[in-house]
């Protein structure tokens, strides 16, 4: 099983992690309520994970311009 993170804004991946099991405290996702969890954490068929984060140019540029919120997608 993979853990595959990538950026929601502009798909860029941010990195992956190859483990045997996780659990939801080892990735943090025990803080996350029910529409969070769903928005941001999906299963694979074969049994990876991936979860959407954002990257750090996707931040910069969100921090700048909050109105790049209205979009799904980035572009930088």
């Amino acid at each position: 099983m993979s853990i595959h993170y990538i950026c929601r804004h502009c798909g860029t991946a941010l990195g992956s992690i190859d483990r045997t099991s996780a659990d939801s405290v080892m990735l943090g996702l025990h803080a996350l309520n029910g529409r969070e969890r769903a928005a941001m954490v999906s299963y694979q068929q074969n049994g990876d994970i991936q979860i959407k984060s954002i990257c750090e140019d996707c931040q910069e540029s969100l921090e700048k311009d909050p109105s790049l919120h209205q979009y799904d997608y980035l572009i930088h």
